[in-house]
């Protein structure tokens, strides 16, 4: 997942959870200490977001012990605006201290810019579409599509040159090489199943284009 949010005041989770959700960011919500601890466990995340006043284990304990494990970036939000609090949270590995009550637009640009730095090089986001390099994951609107190797590296050949007619012959060196066994036919037959997972009507595709006698072009919408 992208966001651990961790907090139990549902109702400023959920507020908080349904704007990065909009950006395209998927999320999950833990209210506890333990279960934030279980999920990280299970799902990881690339950004937490932490309450320190939380039942059972606290915040700090909780940020201790991931970073124990990893350098996922942690960002505290927290009631408590006093500077000892502030210093607990920051030596306990915390990467930011937001005071609540927090505006909305300056946590979301906090969290972007979170993303910019540490995953921009990783990453490649068009709208709806984003691309994991690193872990060769593909999400549209947040959710992760499943991916062939080939569609996968079709698609990030394309994404990465969005705006150029590339050619049948360019494409299929790229994607399948030079020694491949492989025809040519086999590209259009990935082009129509990439269409079918990202085009919002395949039949009629706006971002991979055809261009007659040449190739394809990917268009951002």
């Amino acid at each position: 997942m992208d966001i651990l949010i961790v907090e139990d005041n549902r109702e400023l989770a959920d507020l908080l959870c349904d704007f990065l959700r909009a950006d395209n960011y998927t999320v999950s919500v833990a209210e506890t200490g333990e279960k934030a601890l279980s999920l990280y466990e299970r799902y990881g995340a690339r950004l937490i977001v932490l309450d320190i006043m939380l039942p059972g284990i606290d915040g700090f304990a909780v940020c201790k012990k991931i970073r124990e494990e990893s350098n996922t970036p942690i960002l505290i939000v927290s009631a408590k605006t006093d500077k000892e609090n502030k210093l607990n949270g920051l030596t306990t590995g915390a990467d930011d201290y937001i005071e609540k009550p927090y505006d909305i637009d300056i946590m979301l640009a906090k969290i972007d810019g979170i993303f910019r730095r540490r995953y921009a090089l990783d990453e490649i986001i068009d709208e709806d579409i984003r691309i994991n390099k690193v872990s060769r994951a593909v999400f549209k609107n947040g959710a992760q599509l499943e991916m062939t190797a080939k569609e996968f590296d079709l698609l990030l050949l394309l994404l990465e040159n969005r705006g150029r007619t590339l050619s049948k012959e360019y494409i299929f060196r790229q994607v399948w090489g030079s020694d491949s066994f492989s025809e040519q036919q086999t590209l259009t037959v990935h082009i129509k199943w990439l269409r079918q997972k990202i085009e919002d009507d395949p039949k009629h595709p706006r971002r991979i284009l055809t261009v007659w006698g040449v190739g394809y072009r990917y268009e951002s919408i």
